[in-house]
C-alpha cells in the first residue's frame, strides 16, 4: 500500500492534537505513510510567521512534504481551517490530491454565521480573548466545546497534555490573528473543481459548528456525507476508530469502482 495520508488540524492547533489517531490509521493501513503536518506558526513551526492566506498555507505544506521526499498524489484528511487548506489545494493542484476527507466543515456563503459558529459558544470564546492566560482552563474549555465522547475521567488528563503542548510550542497572539485573517478571507468554491473525490464527515452532536453546514455543502458539492450520531466537532478525538474505518472504507470503495470501470466489459459498452 503506497498511500500517503496527510493530516491537517485547524486554527491554532498542531500535529500532537491528533492524539492517537495517526497511529490508529497506520495500524488500519499497513504500508501507508501517515504524515501529520503543522501550519507555520503552530506546533514545531511556532517560531515561523503564519501565512495570511490559505493559498500560502498550501504552498508551505507542499514544501514540507517535498522536504520529506514524499511525492503526490496524497490522501488529505482535514479538520476546520485544515479543510479550507485542503479545498484550496485541490483547486490549485488537483493532480496532487487523490482524495480528501473533510471533517465538520463549514464555508462562508453556504450557511449563516450563527450556524458556522453556534451562538452558545460566543461567551466562552469571548472570555478566552479577554482572560485566556490560564492555559489549562483554556484547553479544558476547548475540549468541552469540541468533544462529547471523551470520558470525564480522561478530560483532565487530555487538557493537561494540551496545556503542555501550548506551553512548549506556544502559538503567538500575532500568529493566531494571522491564521484567523486567512480563514476569514477564504471563500470556498460554489462547485468542487475537477474530479478529485471528496468525502464530508461530521458529528451529529457538534455543538461548535452546526451539522447542517456539512449537509448544505454535501448538497451543493454533490459529494457523500457520513455522520456519526453522537460525536462532536473533534471527531478524531471523539470517535477515532469510526473515523478511520469510515475514511478507509470510502477510499477502498473508490478504488473498487475504478477497477470495475477498467475490468467490467459491460461498463465499457
Amino acid at each position: 500500500m503506497n498511500e500517503t495520508w496527510v493530516l491537517l488540524r485547524g486554527l491554532v492547533r498542531e500535529a500532537r492534537h491528533w492524539e492517537g489517531f495517526p497511529d490508529m490509521l497506520r495500524a488500519s493501513r499497513p504500508g501507508a505513510s501517515v504524515e501529520t503536518l503543522d501550519l507555520p506558526g503552530n506546533g514545531a513551526l511556532y517560531l515561523s510567521d503564519s501565512p495570511t492566506s490559505v493559498s500560502d498555507m498550501v504552498d508551505a505544506l507542499r514544501a514540507q512534504l517535498g522536504s520529506r521526499g514524499l511525492k503526490p498524489p496524497y490522501h488529505v484528511m482535514a479538520l476546520s481551517l485544515g479543510g479550507m487548506v485542503a479545498l484550496n489545494w485541490l483547486q490549485r493542484f488537483p493532480g496532487e490530491v487523490a482524495a480528501a476527507v473533510l471533517i465538520n466543515t463549514s464555508a462562508a456563503g453556504f450557511n449563516p454565521f450563527w450556524q458556522r459558529l453556534r451562538p452558545a459558544n460566543y461567551g466562552p470564546l469571548l472570555r478566552f480573548a479577554l482572560y485566556g492566560r490560564d492555559i489549562y482552563a483554556r484547553e479544558h474549555t476547548i475540549l468541552r466545546l469540541t468533544t462529547n465522547m471523551v470520558p470525564s475521567a480522561e478530560m483532565s488528563a487530555v487538557a493537561s497534555r494540551w496545556a503542555a503542548y501550548a506551553a512548549s510550542h506556544p502559538t503567538s497572539r500575532r500568529n493566531a490573528l494571522r491564521q484567523l485573517w486567512a480563514a476569514i478571507r477564504f471563500r470556498a468554491p460554489a462547485h468542487l473543481p475537477g474530479t478529485t473525490p471528496v468525502l464530508l464527515v461530521n458529528g451529529a452532536a457538534d455543538t461548535l459548528v452546526h451539522p447542517l453546514c456539512s449537509v448544505t455543502l454535501a448538497g451543493a458539492w454533490r459529494c457523500p456525507l457520513r455522520v456519526h450520531p453522537h460525536a462532536g466537532h473533534d471527531l478524531p478525538l471523539d470517535a477515532p476508530r469510526w473515523l478511520a474505518e469510515t475514511a478507509l472504507n470510502w477510499v477502498d470503495g473508490l478504488a473498487s469502482h475504478r477497477q470495475a470501470d477498467v475490468t467490467d466489459p459491460a461498463l465499457a459498452n
